[in-house]
């Protein structure tokens, strides 16, 4: 995490502080791609103790700071840069590190409350962007990795179903986000896009987390 930070804050300083050129439009086109770097590779460290290193250390760290990672990925989720990590082990990870046993309810229930909240506060972001910017800004950015052709048709499901589609595929396998820049070029209300990107991301979490409190039940997870 701190990693993720310093990066970001490097890349800032550089592309504000030097005349333009090549470090400062590295920075401006890929300073949130290292962010996510940073972050991500600081929660594969922490999880990484489990298996090569110190047990007791990285339980104690993930009891400590696993809640905060959790909300900063899931932002970063949110905002559609995560694109190299499997999104949806987060949640299923979450559970099975932080609660103590598949009745820790409470534990539980802030693992689904953080991902909801920081997925939306990504997904708000992005769908800001996209109000504001339109489409060509966002075409022309490194790190939006959605082509012209796919966003054709994510356009195409949200003029066709209107604003039920957010919330459906934010609650389904392979389409949460999807429609979050439709959405910002119609120029949907903010509050609304909120709720209901929220509520999509809820059921998606929610789902999540049973199945991995469904696995730790059969033994499937026992090696965590």
């Amino acid at each position: 995490m701190a990693l993720g930070v310093a990066l970001f804050v490097v890349g800032a300083l550089l592309s504000n502080a030097t005349e333009p050129g090549a470090v400062r439009e590295f920075f401006a086109d890929n300073g949130l791609v290292l962010l996510t770097a940073g972050i991500v590779l600081a929660a594969v460290v922490g999880v990484g103790l489990f298996f090569v290193g110190n047990k007791e250390l990285a339980k104690a760290w993930l009891d400590q700071y696993g809640l905060l990672a959790l909300f900063l990925i899931l932002i970063l989720e949110g905002a559609m840069l995560l694109y190299f990590a499997p999104s949806e082990s987060l949640v299923p990870l979450g559970v099975t590190l932080l609660a103590e046993s598949s009745t820790d309810y409470a534990t539980i229930a802030a693992v689904i409350a953080v991902a909801v909240v920081g997925a939306t506060i990504g997904q708000y972001a992005l769908f800001l962007l996209a109000k504001r910017g339109g489409r060509e800004y966002l075409l022309e950015k490194r790190w939006f990795r959605i082509d012209e052709s796919q966003l054709d048709r994510f356009d195409g499901w949200f003029q066709k179903w209107g604003r039920v589609v957010v919330p459906v595929s934010n609650a389904l396998l392979f389409t949460r986000g999807m429609l979050t820049v439709p959405a910002g070029f119609a120029e949907m209300n903010d509050a609304e896009f909120v709720v209901l990107s929220a509520l999509g991301t809820l059921v998606f979490q929610t789902w999540l987390a049973a199945a991995a409190l469904y696995a730790l039940e059969l033994g499937f997870l026992g090696f965590l």
